[in-house]
């Protein structure tokens, strides 16, 4: 069982999950009172970027939907006359693929001094940034500073790590200018209620999350559009999965949710999951070709496929890719405003 999926059953709801991880609320505790402390510290000394900023990033470890939303507000930024630059740390190596496949006019710039790489990118012809992960990131100032909650963590354990997924608590929302509420395979439902007790806020106060005062609060769905060949990059409907058996292999923080997402078009799923930016070696290729042979079709998420495309051996069946698309579903014209309002002073070619 791989070290993402132990986490993900440490910190989930069963009475055997939350004896397991007493042991570890108060190395929990030590690192909430840390981070309280470097968030008091570090916020008065916020350097600026070279350009208009707007930053993404999340309260709990992956898989909440970020670089899927970070992507398409470098899209929104080129579809409106801007080059963005997408700036991110670069861990794991596949992000950055990642980015240039889904937004090949940005300037794509893997570096964990943002600083540094928010020169190279305007030096690249960028106007605008756009950080990824870049909420825990305070010591560089922002123009929107965006948060993402996952409506699949609402349930899970409320300590921090590594007695729970959270970085921070919901408090640190105070510093969200808006707030995007992610969904993939939790209902309308579950997604909708956790707006509306953020738009009630934390303390039921005027002040709080979507209140007067408060950050907007949006709503969005990350749905699997369609499949692509993973080399050949032909388009298939998502019906073509129903009644078949398909591997799904998903290096990512949340494979399980991918798992559900193609089992809602009527696959039988086999998931074969590894830890979060998985380096795929023969051995784990020679894994999925077997797999293949059981079932009608591998399927891969766009970051796992980003790093089998050129190991993939021609004789095998290619994978198809699931490719995600962002469907609002909550005040998405809030987050254009945002935004527009942040290109208004990004200079223009």
């Amino acid at each position: 069982m791989s070290a993402t999926r132990v986490a993900h059953w440490l910190w989930g709801a069963s009475a055997a999950a939350r004896v397991a991880r007493v042991p570890l609320i108060p190395l929990a505790g030590a690192y909430w009172a840390l981070m309280k402390l470097r968030a008091a510290r570090a916020r008065a000394d916020a350097v600026r970027l070279p350009l208009p900023t707007i930053a993404v990033g999340n309260l709990s470890v992956g898989g909440t939907g970020k670089t899927p939303l970070a992507a398409w507000i470098a899209s929104y930024c080129a579809a409106h006359g801007r080059t963005p630059g997408i700036l991110l740390r670069g861990y794991g190596g596949d992000e950055p693929l990642v980015h240039r496949r889904l937004v090949p006019q940005a300037v794509v710039v893997a570096n964990p001094d943002r600083v540094a790489g928010a020169v190279a990118a305007r030096a690249q012809g960028a106007q605008v940034l756009v950080l990824d992960d870049a909420y825990q990131l305070l010591g560089v100032g922002r123009d929107l500073n965006i948060a993402v909650v996952s409506a699949e963590s609402a349930t899970a354990s409320p300590w921090p790590l590594p007695a729970g997924p959270w970085r921070e608590g919901r408090d640190a929302l105070d510093r969200a200018d808006l707030i995007v509420v992610t969904r993939k395979s939790a209902s309308a439902d579950a997604a909708s209620a956790l707006a509306e007790g953020l738009v009630r806020g934390r303390s039921g106060g005027p002040g709080g999350p979507g209140g007067p005062g408060g950050p907007p609060i949006c709503a969005v769905r990350l749905v699997v559009s369609h499949l692509e060949g993973m080399r050949s990059g032909r388009r298939q409907e998502l019906g073509v999965l129903a009644g078949r058996r398909v591997v799904a292999a998903a290096g990512i923080a949340d494979p399980e949710s991918f798992a559900q997402q193609l089992g809602t078009a009527g696959a039988s799923v086999q998931l074969v999951a590894y830890q979060d930016h998985h380096a795929y070696r023969q051995a784990d290729l020679e894994r999925l070709v077997r797999a293949a042979t059981g079932g009608d079709y591998v399927v891969v998420t766009e970051k796992d496929a980003v790093k089998l495309r050129r190991q993939w051996p021609g004789s095998a069946a290619e994978p198809l890719v699931a490719v995600l698309a962002v469907h609002w579903e909550r005040n998405g014209r809030a987050l254009e405003q945002a935004v527009d309002a942040v290109l208004a002073s990004a200079r223009r070619p």
